[in-house]
C-alpha cells in the first residue's frame, strides 16, 4: 500500500461540481472527518436536472460554516477561478464539475466542449500558476469506449470514445499528463463506474425507471435486457476519492523518472443484468410503499435496441485501487438501492 504523504490539518480544499450528486456527498465526507480543514465549494447550478435536488444537497451543507463555503459559479470562467485561487491558496483540488450524460452529449455537444474541456483546461491553469499539493479529477468509465476486453484495465487502451463525453474525460486524462510532466503537478484521474444512491441524478437509469413507473408509464431497457452496469454505490465513490486524495503521485518511483500522473478505476468490480437491477429496484420500490404490491410490472417494461453512444457492458478491475490504497467498492446492489428508494419515497411524498 501506499503512504500518505499529504496531510490535511489546516488546509484548505476545492470542490468543483459541489452541489452535484457526487460533489456534495465527498464534501459533507470530508467535514466531518476532518475537523479543522476548509472547503470551499463551486457549481453553476444548470437546470440539466431538477434543481430542488441541488438545493437539497446545499441545505444539508449548510451547518457546517463557517468550514464550508459555496460560489455559485461556472469553472469555465477563469476570471473567477483565479479569485478564489489567490484567496485561498488550495493545498488540494478535486474537480468533479462536468456536464454529464452519455446520449445529452450527441444533441448538445457545446455545453460538454465548454465545460468539460474549457473548464477543466482553467482547473489546471489555476493550479500551475497556485501550485497545488494534488489535483484529483474525475474521469469515467465510458473512456473504454468499444474496447471488448474485460473487465476493464487501467492499462487498456482507450482510443475509442463512442461519445463525445467519453472523449472530453478521456481528454481531461490528456490534459492532465501533459500538466503533470510540464509543471509537475500532481494528478490523480478517477474513472467512475455507474454510480448510484440517493440525492442523485435523475438522468440515470435507476431513477428514470423509478420516475417512470410511479407515473404508470412504460421503462425501456436497451439492448433487449442484455446489458450489464458495475453499479457502484456513492459511499463507496466517496471512500475512494478521500483515501486516493492523501497520496499524492509521486515523479521518481523505484529510480524511474515518470510524471507524477496516475490513473485508477473506481468501481464494483460485479457487473449486474439489467433485467436483474430492474428486478431488484422493483422489490424496493414495493417493499418501501412507493408501489403497490399489485403493480403489473411485467405491463410496464418494454425491451428496446441499444441507444447510440452506450456500450453493452461496463466491468472494473479494480485492482490498482486494492493494491495502492487498501480499498475496493462492495455496497451490495440490493442495499443501495433500498437506501435510494426510501430517500426517494421522502423527498417526493410517495406513497402508494
Amino acid at each position: 500500500m501506499l503512504l500518505q504523504n499529504i496531510d490535511l490539518t489546516g488546509k484548505k480544499i476545492l470542490v468543483t461540481g459541489a452541489a452535484g450528486f457526487i460533489g456534495s456527498y465527498l464534501v459533507k465526507h470530508l467535514l466531518e472527518q476532518y475537523p479543522d480543514v476548509m472547503v470551499v465549494g463551486i457549481d453553476s447550478m444548470t437546470d440539466y436536472y431538477d434543481v430542488r435536488i441541488k438545493h437539497q444537497r446545499l441545505c444539508e451543507l449548510a451547518k457546517y460554516a463557517p468550514r464550508w463555503c459555496f460560489v455559485e459559479g461556472t469553472i469555465s470562467d477563469r476570471a473567477l477561478l483565479d479569485g478564489l485561487y489567490q484567496e485561498h491558496r488550495f493545498a488540494v483540488v478535486v474537480n468533479l464539475a462536468a456536464q454529464a450524460g452519455v446520449r445529452y452529449s450527441i444533441t448538445n455537444p457545446d455545453v460538454y466542449i465548454e465545460s468539460n474541456m474549457t473548464g477543466f483546461y482553467n482547473i489546471l491553469e489555476m493550479c500551475r500558476k497556485y501550485p497545488v499539493e494534488h489535483l484529483v479529477y474525475a474521469s469515467s468509465s465510458s473512456v473504454y469506449g468499444a474496447n471488448v476486453k474485460i473487465p476493464y484495465s487501467e492499462q487498456d487502451r482507450v482510443d475509442n470514445p463512442i461519445s463525445l463525453y467519453a472523449a472530453t474525460k478521456k481528454s481531461n486524462e490528456l490534459f492532465a499528463y501533459c500538466y503533470s510532466k510540464l509543471y509537475n503537478i500532481p494528478t490523480t484521474g478517477l474513472r467512475f463506474f455507474t454510480v448510484y444512491g440517493p440525492m442523485g441524478r435523475p438522468d440515470m437509469a435507476y431513477f428514470k425507471f423509478t420516475d417512470k413507473l410511479v407515473a404508470g408509464e412504460k421503462i425501456q431497457i436497451y439492448n433487449y435486457g442484455e446489458c450489464k452496469r458495475d453499479f457502484t454505490y456513492v459511499d463507496d465513490i466517496v471512500e475512494g476519492i478521500s483515501r486516493v486524495l492523501l497520496h499524492a503521485p509521486e515523479s521518481n518511483v523505484n529510480g524511474q523518472s515518470e510524471p507524477p500522473y496516475k490513473i485508477y478505476n473506481i468501481g464494483n468490480n460485479t457487473p449486474v443484468n439489467l433485467l436483474d437491477f430492474v428486478t431488484i429496484l422493483q422489490e424496493e420500490l414495493v417493499r418501501a410503499h412507493v408501489l403497490p404490491t399489485d403493480y403489473d410490472f411485467a405491463s410496464h417494461k418494454e425491451l428496446v435496441a441499444m441507444q447510440p453512444g452506450d456500450v453493452p457492458i461496463t466491468y472494473a478491475d479494480t485492482s490498482a485501487l486494492e493494491a495502492d490504497f487498501g480499498f475496493k467498492p462492495s455496497t451490495p446492489l440490493r442495499d443501495g438501492l433500498r437506501h435510494f428508494v426510501e430517500w426517494y419515497a421522502r423527498f417526493y411524498g410517495v406513497n402508494a
